[in-house]
């Protein structure tokens, strides 16, 4: 079962979105401000809970409620202490941010995207969330010690412009050492200008995960949906490695990509030669996939041996590959050395075929979103002797 990341409650006055670190002890009145307190309802009588940016009950308390405070959680046990969340003081929706035991924490900077992917899991909204600047920064100071790694998504997270160079500069300051994965089309890294304000930070291990998904302009714009993004993209690659930023290529694997996919490694490989690793990645179905199934749904071991041969190609020229989000036991066992287990870990889960595999402790498992609609070769398979 996936992890609970989310609650709904009811809440008592208030407006807009606060964040706070979760504590279920009373912390000193000069440091509440930056406290969620969590409130069995039995002991909603004993304690003062004045100061706290919010007031979290499990249950709903007989005593008089004030501002800021939300009742009728039925449970929340899912929330530890040093968690970082978010409260809608207008719906009382409470939405996890950060867990300091998680290798999976990010920061989705944003829901606007400049392209339109065909089989993008988070499908973009044109809203106005440039407020949301401000939010992340706060995110960041309330992250209680340097997280192990940290993540920047979206959306698209350039099109805050000068608002991401603030949020990399800010996690430059408070975790110098945390390397950051900033997932991103590249597109806006074809200005110059905005790389050299991200290069002149100086993070020492910052990487963005640039998607290209064919050697031509032609296919990869139909699959992002916006003319002319190849060019950009490729322009932004080549405006990175000349101003230092370390880059990825990321690939989705899907029926729009397969066919050119061994064009594609060819292409990396003669071209983006600085390219710190490429990552093949199989479909979450969520958002578009779920619209556009029958255009982009191809079952992976019917790619198989396309895949392999791309792999083999890419590893036999000294490209740094992996394989993502692909169960070990729809892969060629000779892949299994390059398969991750990258699945976030709210959106993981192993299916009943699963649980007397022989491999499981090493294998990615599935998106939640694939519990019912996945690869007809999900199966248990012995331990390799």
């Amino acid at each position: 079962m996936a992890i609970q990341i989310r609650a709904r409650a009811t809440a008592h006055g208030g407006s807009g979105r606060v964040l706070g670190r979760v504590t279920r002890n009373s912390v000193p009145i000069e440091v509440r401000g930056d406290y969620l307190r969590i409130v069995p309802v039995d002991q909603a009588d004993t304690d003062d809970l004045t100061g706290y940016v919010a007031v979290l009950f499990e249950g709903t308390p007989a005593r008089e409620l004030t501002e800021g405070c939300i009742t009728g959680y039925d449970i929340l046990d899912f929330l530890n202490d040093d968690y970082v969340v978010a409260v809608d003081m207008g719906n009382g929706f409470t939405r996890v941010l950060y867990r300091p035991e998680s290798l999976h924490n990010a920061i989705f900077a944003t829901e606007r995207c400049n392209s339109n992917c065909i089989m993008c899991s988070q499908p973009p909204r044109d809203v106005d969330d440039s407020d949301l600047v401000a939010e992340h920064l706060r995110l960041i100071d309330l992250i209680p010690a340097p997280p192990a790694r940290l993540g920047i998504t979206g959306g698209e997270p350039t099109l805050f412009k000068d608002g991401l160079v603030q949020i990399l500069a800010r996690l430059k300051e408070r975790f110098p050492e945390t390397p950051l994965t900033m997932l991103s089309n590249g597109r806006m890294y074809a200005y110059e200008e905005f790389v050299e304000k991200l290069a002149a930070i100086g993070h020492t291990d910052f990487v963005t995960s640039i998607p290209l998904y064919a050697n031509n302009a032609a296919d990869h714009d139909f699959i992002v949906q916006a003319k002319g993004a190849f060019d950009q993209t490729i322009q932004g690659l080549y405006n990175a490695a000349k101003h230092g930023l370390a880059v990825e290529i990321r690939v989705v694997l899907h029926r729009q990509t397969i066919l050119g996919l061994p064009a594609l490694a060819e292409f990396i490989y003669r071209n983006l030669p600085f390219v710190r690793h490429v990552a093949l990645m199989g479909l979450e179905n969520m958002g578009y996939v779920k619209k556009n199934w029958d255009l982009v749904w191809i079952d992976p071991v019917d790619y198989a041996e396309t895949l392999e041969t791309t792999v083999r190609h890419l590893f036999h020229r000294r490209v740094a590959v992996s394989l993502y989000n692909l169960p070990l036991c729809v892969l060629p066992s000779s892949l299994w050395g390059f398969a991750r287990q990258s699945i976030s870990d709210y959106k993981n889960i192993y299916l009943d075929a699963c649980a007397e595999c022989g491999v499981r402790e090493h294998c990615s498992g599935l998106f939640a979103s694939s519990e019912t609609r996945h690869s007809r070769g999900i199966r248990a398979i012995c331990a390799p002797q």
